[in-house]
Formats: C-alpha cells, structure tokens, sequence
C-alpha cells in the first residue's frame, strides 16, 4: 500500500459514490472542486528564469475552505489578523458538545442547528461573565465550529477562546475564581438547558423539522432524557492566546482530515490515523472508500455558513472597547496586520523563495497563462453542441 492524498481517493471513488448518493449541490461543488485543485482543469501560468536556466508550470487552486491543499496560506492569514488583536492578558480554552442523540436533528436541520448552537454557547458565556459572583464584565471570545470527530464521525462542538476577565465601566475586572475560570458544572447545566429549550422553541415553531420517523411525541421524550444527561463542557487551563489561536486554527479551514493523516488508499480501502479517546496514543483505522467519503463530506459546511464568531470585546462593534483594553495592557493602538502572501510567509519561515530561479537566483517571469482544460466528457458536451 501506498501513500495517498485526499484528493487520490476522491478521483478515484467519488463518482461511484455519487452515483448512489443523492447530494446536496453545495457537497458536490465541494467533491469537484477538490478534485480539480491544481490539475489542468482549472488552468494555471507558466513561468520562467529570465536567463532561461528553469521554467515550470503552475496549476490554480480551487480554494474551497474543504480543501486540504489550499488553505494553509488563508490559516496563516487569519492567525496574523488574530494575534495582533488579541489582549495581552490570559486566556482560557473552552468546548461545548451536544450530545450524539441530537445527530439526525442536526443532518436534517445543519443550518439553523449551527446557528442555535453558536447563540446556546454565547448566551450561556455571557450568562456567567456578566455576572458578578465570576467576573462581572464583557469577556472578549473567539468561537469555531467543529462538526467532526478523530474518526470523522458526526460530533459537532464549538471551541472558544475566552479572556480571563471582562470590562465593565472602564476598569479590567478578572476572574473570582481561583485557579478556574467558572464553575464547570454549573456551565454545563446553563448550556445544556438553554439548548434544549431553545430548541424545542424553533421545532414547535416550525424552524427546525424533525427527521423522519421521529415524532413530536418522542421528541419530547428525547428531551426529557437529555435534560437529565451530564452534557461534555470542558474548561482548559489558561494560556497565552496565541497557544489557543494556533489549535482553533487548525480547523477553520481545509476540511475534517490532512492528507498527512492518510497512510494509504489501496484496494478500495483507506487506512487513516487517529488519537484514541484519551488523545494519548495514535491508531489507525481502515475504511471502504465508500464509508470514508461518506464521512469526509457530512463537514462540508453549507454555504455562507460562518464557522468562526467572535463576541464581546473581540466582536466587530467592539473596537472602540477593545481599543480602551488594549491601553489598560500597555499595547499598541490596533492596527491591520500586512497582507501576507504564500512568498511572503516562506521567507517568513526561512524557506527558499518559491519563485527565484534554483541555478541563478533570479525572480521567475510570468510567461503565459495555460487555459483550463475541460474534462473528457465536458468536451464530448462540447462537440455535440457544435
């Protein structure tokens, strides 16, 4: 067996699984767009050294935020916009999961469930910060959506990156708590009651459908259950943002896998790894290429759906507030980071610059542009039309 890339299985096995599969246009956009990413399909340039030692080819990306293979550049972008406006103050890492029994609520529902999610998460934050008996001031905080498990099964949960303290009338005012940030269990109770009830709000409303075969009757039953069931909220120890920053970044951005956790894609059969439900080990796990499909484009996010909010002192119609902050931290005024381009941030990283000649040095010159080419059956299209 060999090594593989996501986009190696997807043409390899998409089509057939398509064929069986009724997708929502947004999942198949997402499948060819992966597919196409950096092959002639798309198109490209062709450049040269001007003293002719070297000239090569270059494909175009198809940038689709599902795509392994282009998006580290706009993650680093969003890391460098990140870090200059975070407070020079500690941070906490929290993560709110809904339980697996509301999975089929939320494939039929993904929209208005994400939504729900992000304000039950946000709500419940502000619930505690304001309050004084914790902090008693608006926080400032990062949320992102995660839909996905090691093993790429459903298991949506936000992750949150949240201030230590809050402003409340021009003073700094910090946690209560001694060594936490807020009382664990009491959160979970919050969230897991402002869930459930604004759910059942948005289903009697009619704002969320229940999927077929389950009824009115055993959705209130599924509620009672879950209302007596210990949901999974977890507070982390406190860190400098930029730790916190550097993880929520891992997943806005380029799908539920990397192509380094593929080890192989052999005889219909993907081998990819995972850490174990104590994330201390990794193992790997086989899959039909069928099945890992399958999994991989339940988190393709439906369009304008946004995975990363921010709230409080880091919200967008904060920045007079969190300009003040940053004056009480003794931090610059806030100002837009540099564009950072993919030439850029390998010279950042010491890399060679991945347009200069390798003989001489030289700056590559753009040559000409390549035009797309179509797919077989695009051009039996074509030709029939003519």
């Amino acid at each position: 067996m060999g090594k593989a890339t996501l986009q190696d299985i997807m043409k390899t096995a998409y089509k057939a699984y398509e064929s069986t599969h009724l997708l929502p246009l947004c999942v198949r956009r997402a499948a060819e767009a992966l597919i196409k990413c950096r092959t002639a399909e798309l198109g490209g340039h062709m450049q040269a050294c001007p003293e002719g030692h070297y000239q090569r080819q270059w494909y175009n990306s198809c940038r689709h935020r599902s795509c392994p293979q282009c998006n580290w550049i706009r993650i680093e972008q969003w890391l460098e916009k990140q870090k200059k406006r975070v407070l020079a103050c500690p941070h906490y890492h929290m993560i709110f999961t809904i339980p697996h029994e509301l999975n089929d609520l939320w494939l039929q529902n993904v929209k208005a469930m994400t939504n729900l999610l992000f304000t039950c998460v946000r709500d419940t934050l502000f619930e505690f910060c304001l309050d004084k008996k914790h902090i008693g001031g608006k926080p400032g905080i990062i949320a992102t959506l995660h839909t996905w498990g090691q093993t790429l099964i459903l298991h949506p949960h936000i992750h949150c990156l949240i201030t230590e303290g809050g402003l409340l009338d021009s003073l700094w005012r910090e946690t209560r708590q001694k060594g936490y940030l807020l009382p664990i269990e009491a959160v979970m109770m919050v969230f897991r009651g402002k869930f459930l009830d604004y759910l059942h709000k948005a289903i009697i409303k009619g704002t969320i459908i229940l999927p077929p075969g389950m009824t009115l009757t055993r959705w209130k039953s599924l509620r009672y259950k879950l209302h007596k069931k210990n949901w999974s909220v977890h507070i982390k120890a406190r860190h400098e943002a930029e730790s916190i920053l550097l993880y929520l970044a891992r997943y806005i951005r380029g799908g539920a896998i990397s192509n380094r956790r593929i080890i192989s894609f052999a005889d219909n059969q993907v081998v990819f790894s995972y850490k174990n439900s104590n994330r201390t080990k990794k193992e790997t796990m086989p899959l039909t290429a069928h099945d890992f499909i399958k999994r991989y484009l339940l988190h393709v996010p439906a369009p304008f759906t946004k995975v990363v909010r921010y709230y409080g002192l880091y919200a967008p119609s904060a920045h007079k507030e969190l300009t003040f902050c940053r004056t009480l931290f003794n931090q610059d005024v806030l100002e837009e980071p540099e564009y950072l381009d993919w030439q850029s941030y390998c010279e950042k990283k010491g890399d060679d610059h991945p347009e200069r000649c390798p003989v001489c040095g030289s700056r590559l010159i753009r040559m000409m542009d390549i035009p797309r080419v179509p797919r077989f059956h695009d051009r039996e299209a074509i030709s029939d039309a003519a």
